[in-house]
């Protein structure tokens, strides 16, 4: 698919981008590598390539599912202010 200077400035307005008339000849060659490019990848064919979600075979490290820290929620809420049922109390501030 070749790409027209028309087709550029159509693409601009929808996308609510202002090219200036010096540059437009730039974008349209370079969207049309672009878009060369793409077509180019489009060929290649693929039908015999396994899906993958990284291109390394690797499965990804885990740490144990361990407790490492004892619950101090006691001392901590014993410097607040106000507590109710393990929970911080503040002032409404909505109504």
């Amino acid at each position: 698919m070749k790409l027209t200077r028309q087709d550029v400035e159509q693409i601009a307005h929808l996308a609510r981008l202002e090219i200036g008339t010096d540059e437009i000849d730039g974008v349209v060659e370079k969207l049309d590598r672009i878009v060369s490019f793409v077509d180019q990848l489009q060929a290649a064919d693929t039908g015999s390539v396994a899906p993958m979600a990284h291109p390394l075979d690797m499965a990804q490290r885990l740490r144990p599912d361990a407790v490492t820290e004892q619950n101090r929620r006691d001392d901590y809420q014993r410097n607040a202010a106000g507590v109710a049922d393990g929970f911080y109390t503040v002032p409404r501030v909505i109504e």
